[in-house]
């Protein structure tokens, strides 16, 4: 009571105190966001000054992940929504500028051209019916969200609104790229050109000096040297924002003894009476096995080669096991056996319902109508064998209707349980309604080939998973490394506990792989982070287990790569103009023969040589080289070039121009059609490298 009433007595001060800090929280987000109108929270990005808002945004890329599936992260889904958004505001401003539209009759023309192999949308003359589409659309609205099918693939009202947006970008783009294809042409000179560089000829005799035959020691290259290259090359060396780090991962393996305790609980569990009782072992497998019980039967071949020698030649009961299978301890049980075919020839009639799998949206029967067509036909059949052929005009299976509804298939193929067990359980010349998740099948058996022995398998397994002391072991050896590399070098100190280090260069900052521990957004992000400094150490849980410790050993600003990063592409070519002047330098002669003598060489000739092709037999392609050759008079000795793989000194022997023509427009036309592919495949990323783009994404992802 007396602690109560100290706390009131002193609420004043206590509620100023608190008032106090959530006024400093508040100050230090604002001072963090940048103090402004909260606007970099809520826009992704700004192109060509139209924003992208965040939660648009963001449901875009969740869409984008759920249509893309799990094997797709959400960084890869992101990257592709970005993609996708860049290029629409890129295009649009350009449509918007010159007044491209597409208008309801173009529109309706587009999707008639994409839509006009489907059968859904097809007359009775197999003509494409706008009817049946304007039918097909009303419908998706009316049922939405639930899908419909187009052929084989679900089709919901959000996802044909996002496939006619993509039809109309996809008419505008092609009128711009038509306006830009038109104003691209090529003349009769340029055609002249063309012609005259593919067919003049040059015959030369030359010396040539490699590179290679000055040794490397005799070359000495600077820092200085490489930082007045990169200067001279300066957008050869523009590069992105990046860092580099180096790791040291902490695996949460089992160790033996893991190993051998999973063994012993696996025997243990096999002792189970369930575990033998041929009604109890599918539920008992289900629930205390981490491999699901197989209902199929499996014939020897398809058995694993590791274990079918010891398996397979056993009775129903006996068992083998346990067994090293990947990442499990494995015991197998032999639960059946019979006599079956492993394929058979079937044909079948398919009456389709209302919600089946890969039913039309024109398919309006019930399963109990389509059970009572299904069930007619039979009676039909049954009758007269040979109507099967007449009443495949009933069937919905348009590619088996091709073969005269006959399918062929061995047992492990991906058919449709129910279909699969008649098929197989029952004998040639059966015939019988059998319904799937498609519809109702008439089947009958006209085939079946090769019955052998097959077993059904009752497998099992444990997975060898680390143990809690294994756990904790690797945890306490990663803090131990994590507080020793805080105060000494990290590579010392893995080397002193034999850990590896592996250096990864040259992350980009919305990257998300890192090579040997795969997708790890989080490290980047923390890397790229503003109070993130060269040296820092950080460690990272890993989602398939055990800890990464990281170091930044390098952050590269964006702008102009850093002397010591360019040095692994400028030193060659350094070598190269070093190697280059001392070669001149140490040329005297003014004949080949005496050139040649001099430098431990021999004078060669090449014929035929062009413009279009300027490749030296065992030399490479030097196109300075010929392209000087065609500049000097007949006879006369050059003076020393500096080509790609040495020094060449040439002396042109002929020049034979190329026939006249009466006319160039083929070749004026040809030119024309290059740059015309040529502008289809960069128009767009001339129009990007243009465009105005504040990037924001790695403050979301």
């Amino acid at each position: 009571m007396a602690i109560l009433n100290k706390i009131r007595q002193r609420s004043l001060v206590l509620i100023l105190v608190i008032a106090m800090a959530l006024f400093s929280f508040v100050l230090a987000d604002l001072f963090k966001g940048g103090g402004g109108d909260g606007k970099s929270e809520t826009i992704v990005a700004t192109i060509n000054g139209v924003d992208i808002k965040r939660d648009d945004f963001m449901q875009k890329v969740e869409n984008m992940q759920r249509q893309l599936g799990p094997q797709v992260s959400s960084t890869q889904a992101m990257n592709r929504v970005w993609d996708q958004e860049l290029r629409k505001a890129v295009m649009d401003a350009q449509y918007e500028k010159i007044g491209i539209s597409v208008e309801r009759e173009q529109m309706r023309e587009l999707i008639k051209q994409n839509l006009s192999n489907f059968e859904e949308f097809k007359n009775e003359a197999g003509l494409f019916d706008e009817n049946k589409l304007n039918e097909f659309i009303a419908n998706l609205k009316a049922i939405a969200p639930d899908p419909a099918f187009l052929g084989s693939s679900p089709i919901t009202y959000d996802s044909w609104t996002t496939f006619e947006n993509d039809i109309a970008a996809g008419g505008k783009y092609n009128t711009y790229f038509n306006m830009v294809k038109a104003g691209v042409t090529s003349t009769l000179a340029e055609g002249q050109m063309e012609y005259k560089l593919e067919n003049d000829k040059v015959d030369i005799k030359y010396v040539q000096i490699p590179y290679a035959s000055i040794p490397d020691s005799l070359i000495t290259v600077t820092k200085s040297d490489i930082a007045e290259y990169v200067n001279r090359n300066l957008s050869k060396y523009q590069v992105e924002a990046s860092r580099d780090i180096q790791y040291v991962e902490f695996k949460e393996e089992p160790s033996p003894e893991d190993g051998d305790e999973v063994k012993s609980k696996l025997v243990e569990l096999a002792q189970n009476p369930f575990f033998s009782d041929m009604d109890e072992v599918a539920d008992f497998v289900n629930t205390n096995s981490d491999i699901k019980f197989n209902d199929n039967f499996l014939f020897k071949d398809k058995l694993p080669v590791t274990i079918v020698d010891s398996l397979f030649p056993k009775a129903v009961g006996e068992s083998y096991g346990p067994y090293r299978q990947d990442d499990l301890y494995v015991i197998s049980k032999i639960v059946a056996e019979k006599q079956m075919p492993d394929s058979v020839k079937v044909r079948h009639i398919l009456i389709p319902f209302a919600g089946g799998t890969r039913a039309a949206a024109t398919v309006t029967k019930t399963p109990e109508e389509a059970k009572k067509t299904a069930d007619s036909i039979l009676r039909i059949i049954k009758s007269r064998r040979a109507k099967f052929v007449d009443l495949l005009d009933l069937s919905s299976d348009k590619v088996s209707n091709e073969k005269n509804g006959e399918i062929e298939f061995d047992y492990n193929a991906g058919m449709a349980p129910e279909f699969k067990n008649f098929s197989f359980e029952n004998k040639k010349g059966d015939i019988d309604v059998v319904k799937t998740d498609f519809g109702y099948h008439v089947i009958e058996i006209m085939e079946q080939k090769n019955r052998q022995r097959a077993i059904k398998i009752a497998n099992l397994a444990l997975e060898i998973e680390p143990s809690e002391a294994t756990v904790d072991r690797v945890f306490n050896e990663t803090s131990k490394f994590e507080i020793a590399v805080a105060d000494r070098d990290f590579q010392e100190v893995a080397k002193e506990n034999n850990y590896t280090v592996k250096p990864v260069s040259n992350i980009k900052a919305l990257e998300e792989n890192i090579p040997g521990l795969g997708p790890q957004r989080a490290i980047v992000r923390w890397a790229f982070e503003d109070d993130t400094e060269v040296g820092d150490i950080r460690r990272f849980n890993l989602a398939s287990g055990g800890y990464a410790v990281v170091v930044v050993s390098e952050i590269n600003k964006k702008g102009v790569m850093s002397n010591e990063n360019a040095s692994i592409t400028a030193l060659p070519e350094l070598k190269k103009e070093k190697k280059a002047a001392l070669i001149r330098s140490r040329i005297s002669a003014s004949t080949l023969e005496e050139i040649a003598a001099n430098q431990g060489q021999t004078v060669k000739t090449a014929v035929g040589l062009t413009m279009k092709n300027p490749t030296l037999s065992g030399a490479g392609q030097e196109p300075k080289v010929v392209g000087a050759a065609f500049g000097i008079a007949e006879s006369t000795t050059s003076k020393p070039i500096d080509g790609n793989n040495g020094v060449y000194i040439i002396q042109t022997t002929k020049v034979t121009p190329a026939p006249e023509l009466p006319s160039y427009q083929a070749n004026a036309s040809r030119l024309a059609l290059a740059k015309a592919n040529a502008a289809g495949t960069s128009l767009y990323n001339a129009l990007k490298e243009a465009a105005e783009i504040e990037d924001n994404r790695k403050a979301f992802y």
